[in-house]
């Protein structure tokens, strides 16, 4: 344990000092670093390959859900893509050095309110191997440094993946402590890591309810949480059937091991016996479990009876929980209650209804017949994410660049001094 401790810190200290030199990198620089990062990720495909085999075997092994293996399998195309977010990011305006706000006091002082990174970030995640490369190119592009803290079903794949990295950033002339990998597997050490807070300015959590549960309880670095969900698809009286059939599929089906997919339908008890039915028998097609409260029941007989733990639950497989409500209002309690505050849509036509919604559902986002698959980096135009924030301090919904970065102060003056 000793060993575990030193190297730990020996890799602090990396991260600590190359921090400084990465935020001084100019935005040509940076890019052009990314460029070859990705260029050296699709290189080293077949050696990521392999790597990933033996934690997808290891997984298997131990009987992981299929959705979850999906999360963890790399193949060529999943690669390229990831070399493409890379590429993707390098073309994404530079948000260091920004000038949000400028002023001038009557004392003549003048202030400069300007973008800058936060330092090294520490990002804890669970199994998805993508995030190790969508990780470093916006915490990089943001002009930071890394640590990364993978879960131990993709160490293989994480090595082999940051190894590129860092052949791309030495060949750039750039240090490889702009990301560093822990190794160590063990909880000690990643509980250890988690208070090393002078040398990490901010944590980021990614991953399931007993991991942010885990950070909450040891950290001593600020946190951002990046969350699980427990997202919910509302149908309300006003729905169109059609938009509330391939709204719920979608949402539930399309990828089953990702924090936007929906986990629960919550319905007006006015649709009943017209909406859900087809919304429940498209469900079904897809191998959809319902776990139903008793009023939902009524409306299809091949449902099981739904407990109070269903509707609090990230389900990351083909069960969905229902329950019924008898209006909007009741609608937003239930979602406020059981929600993780990460996504969540009501189909309606009814705009009146939408907007009371949308204002009074407490989550990073809320759609208006749309699915909740949409609250993705990606898909917001910010090239990528480092994960879904649930929180309201500093940044909430997709963190992408900018919401790696603080600001300062930049005052110039001519002599003043204050009496």
């Amino acid at each position: 344990m000793s060993n575990d401790n030193d190297q730990l810190l020996q890799l602090c200290e990396r991260a600590r000092d190359a921090k400084y030199a990465v935020q001084q990198l100019g935005t040509d620089k940076k890019n052009a670093a990314l460029r070859l990062v990705a260029d050296k990720l699709v290189e080293a495909t077949d050696r990521i390959i392999e790597a990933n085999k033996i934690d997808y075997k290891a997984s298997e092994d131990k009987g992981v859900s299929p959705a979850l293996l999906d999360r963890l399998m790399l193949n060529k195309e999943r690669i390229e893509a990831m070399a493409e977010g890379v590429r993707q990011v390098a073309d994404l305006p530079d948000p260091v050095g920004e000038i949000l706000e400028e002023f001038e006091r009557p004392n003549g002082l003048k202030f400069k309110k300007v973008r800058v990174p936060l330092g090294v970030i520490g990002i804890i995640y669970e199994s998805r191997p993508n995030v190790t490369a969508d990780a470093f190119a916006l915490t990089f592009k943001s002009g930071n440094a890394v640590i990364l803290k993978g879960g131990s079903d993709a160490i293989n794949s994480n090595i082999a993946i940051v190894d590129a990295i860092q052949k791309g950033l030495e060949e750039s002339g750039i240090t490889g402590s702009a990301i560093e990998l822990m190794k160590s597997t063990d909880r000690e050490t990643t509980t250890r890591f988690m208070q090393m807070k002078d040398y990490v300015d901010v944590l980021i959590p990614r991953g399931s309810k007993g991991l942010i549960k885990a950070v909450s309880e040891n950290s001593k670095i600020p946190v951002l949480y990046a969350a699980a969900g427990n997202c919910h698809i509302y149908i309300d009286k006003d729905a169109d059937v059609d938009k509330a059939v391939k709204i719920a599929v979608n949402a539930k089906t399309q990828r089953l091991g990702v924090c936007n997919a929906a986990e629960s339908l919550v319905v007006h008890e006015a649709v009943l016996d017209t909406v859900l039915p087809k919304v429940a028998a498209a469900l079904r097609e897809k191998n959809v479990v319902l776990y139903s409260d008793p009023a939902s029941l009524k409306a299809f007989s091949d449902a099981e009876p739904a407990t109070e733990e269903d509707f609090a639950t990230e389900y990351l497989d083909l069960k969905m929980s229902v329950k019924t409500v008898k209006n909007v209002d009741e609608a937003i309690e239930h979602i406020n209650r059981y929600s993780t505050h990460h996504s969540e849509a009501i189909i309606t036509e009814n705009s009146e209804t939408a907007e009371r919604f949308l204002d009074g559902v407490d989550s990073a986002c809320v759609y208006w017949n749309a699915s909740t698959r949409w609250t993705d980096g990606f898909e917001f135009g910010f090239g990528a994410e480092i994960g879904i924030c649930t929180q309201k301090l500093h940044a909430r919904g997709p963190m992408g660049l900018k919401e790696l970065t603080s600001y300062k102060y930049k005052i110039t003056g001519n002599g003043q001094i204050r009496g």
